[in-house]
């Protein structure tokens, strides 16, 4: 459930006594209303004729202004203008200063505590938490306490009436804000849009790098096997000509062994014949 809207049904009994008082009855009706728990917003009551009328009595004109100021100021309003109001009762201004705190907190998300002191008229920073304290259990705003830094951080709080006088602003400001709200969602459908074609160009760099890293990697593989097939080549014709050599020199030792024997036989042949021996003659 969102905040402060069960409010709205706290009004509703105030709200149909009010169709059948009049005059006094009706003044009546507004104190009751301005004192009684959990009634935080009396647009709906300031809305109907009866109340309407109080306006324009000398007599009741105080309760119509006491119902305005309820619904739509704060209790430093009431300290400026209580010479023409009615003497508030001590629930009153405890209520008066619920909503004061509403319409700081619709202001400003850091309310503190110094300022607060003062626009309220509390004298310890023990009695303002409390007061704070109550409006979040009563669920009119939310927020933290902050003791150290002494001050009351906003999270969320329950709207107050509207004074008809100042709808027009409150659509300036709304038109404001879908004008800006739109300028953002341009801004950011745009950096979508960039960073969605970022995406893609990084994703085709992405492919063609890892394309050309296969590439490479395959030439360098087919490289690796061109080059161990050339090694092979190169041991077995390094090996057939090792023994071209080998035999080329057994080749060549072969005539000298023949000479040799051949030698060793005319020797043999000289040694067998028999020498001739001449004589002298005298």
């Amino acid at each position: 459930m969102d905040l402060g809207t069960h409010l709205a049904s706290k009004l509703e009994p105030f709200v149909l006594m009010s169709k059948s008082a009049k005059g006094a009855a009706a003044a009546k009706l507004v104190q009751d209303a301005t004192s009684a728990h959990g009634v935080y917003v009396f647009g709906e009551l300031l809305e109907l004729p009866n109340i309407q009328e109080l306006s324009k009595s000398e007599q009741h004109q105080q309760y119509y202004s006491l119902l305005q100021l309820f619904a739509y100021r704060t209790y430093q309003d009431y300290l400026q203008h209580r010479d023409a109001l009615p003497q508030l009762s001590p629930t009153q201004i405890t209520k008066l200063k619920h909503l004061s705190l509403v319409s700081f907190a619709m202001e400003r998300r850091i309310l503190p505590y110094s300022d607060l002191l003062q626009a309220l008229q509390i004298s310890t920073i023990r009695e303002l938490e409390d007061l704070i304290i109550d409006a979040i259990y009563l669920d009119i705003l939310r927020g933290k306490l902050d003791q150290k830094e002494q001050q009351f951080e906003v999270e969320y709080t329950m709207g107050r009436d509207l004074e008809p006088d100042k709808i027009g602003a409150v659509l300036r400001s709304l038109e404001d804000w879908s004008e800006t709200t739109g300028s953002v969602l341009t801004t950011l459908d745009n950096k979508l849009s960039s960073l969605s074609s970022q995406t893609v160009a990084l994703a085709l760099a992405e492919e063609d790098h890892k394309r050309i890293l296969t590439t490479n990697l395959k030439e360098i593989l087919e490289k690796q096997k061109e080059n161990k097939a050339a090694g092979k080549r190169g041991m077995a014709g390094g090996s057939a000509y090792r023994k071209d050599r080998d035999d080329d020199s057994m080749d060549v030792d072969d005539p000298a062994e023949s000479s040799k024997g051949k030698n060793r036989k005319a020797s043999q042949e000289i040694a067998s014949k028999p020498r001739s021996s001449k004589r002298n003659r005298f």
